[in-house]
């Protein structure tokens, strides 16, 4: 199950990619359109919103390969210092308290979409409606909760990294 949770993470990554490289041609398309009015084209209507939606989507699904390879922002300065179980026990501490945010962070999701939906709010622009948006985040706070479990379950030895991952490649936490 550990291997299938990282490579979920690291396609979800793929896909918060491909959509921030579908977001970057929209705009390159809106700006393009706006400096052609003069030959009939324009901007793409709503590109604001959708840059706020799919920035949004692609941060989401990023952050789970992001955590399982260690890309995430650390202070270093005493960590390294510290006796190997004291690094265990800051690096678990953490860990469980992530995994607490983000099942946390997820619910919320979950009840912000259920609340944007009963509510039909959409978009100003597109008229689209709120609770898409969040639908996708939610995607993305799923598998990142399934990603800090499953370090943690690494963490107290209840589960294996999967085949040919080194610690090397989290970072060395």
């Amino acid at each position: 199950m550990i291997a299938w949770v990282f490579q979920l993470a690291r396609w979800s990554a793929v896909l918060g990619g491909v959509l921030l490289a579908a977001v970057m041609l929209m705009i390159v398309a809106s700006v393009s359109g706006r400096a052609l009015v003069p030959i009939g084209l324009g901007p793409v209507p709503g590109d604001f919103e959708l840059v706020e939606v799919g920035t949004a989507v692609a941060v989401f699904l990023f952050l789970p390969w992001c955590y399982l390879r260690g890309g995430h922002a650390s202070v270093d300065l005493l960590y390294e210092r510290f006796p190997p179980r004291l690094k265990w026990f800051v690096t678990t501490l953490a860990d469980l308290l992530m995994l607490a945010l983000w099942v946390t962070l997820t619910e919320r999701l979950y009840e912000g979409m259920l609340e944007k939906r009963e509510y039909l709010e959409t978009t100003f622009i597109l008229m689209m409606p709120m609770w898409w948006g969040y639908a996708v985040c939610l995607v993305g706070g799923v598998v990142g909760c399934l990603a800090y479990l499953a370090k943690t379950l690494i963490q107290f030895r209840l589960a294996d990294w999967p085949a040919g991952w080194t610690v090397e490649s989290t970072g060395g936490h």
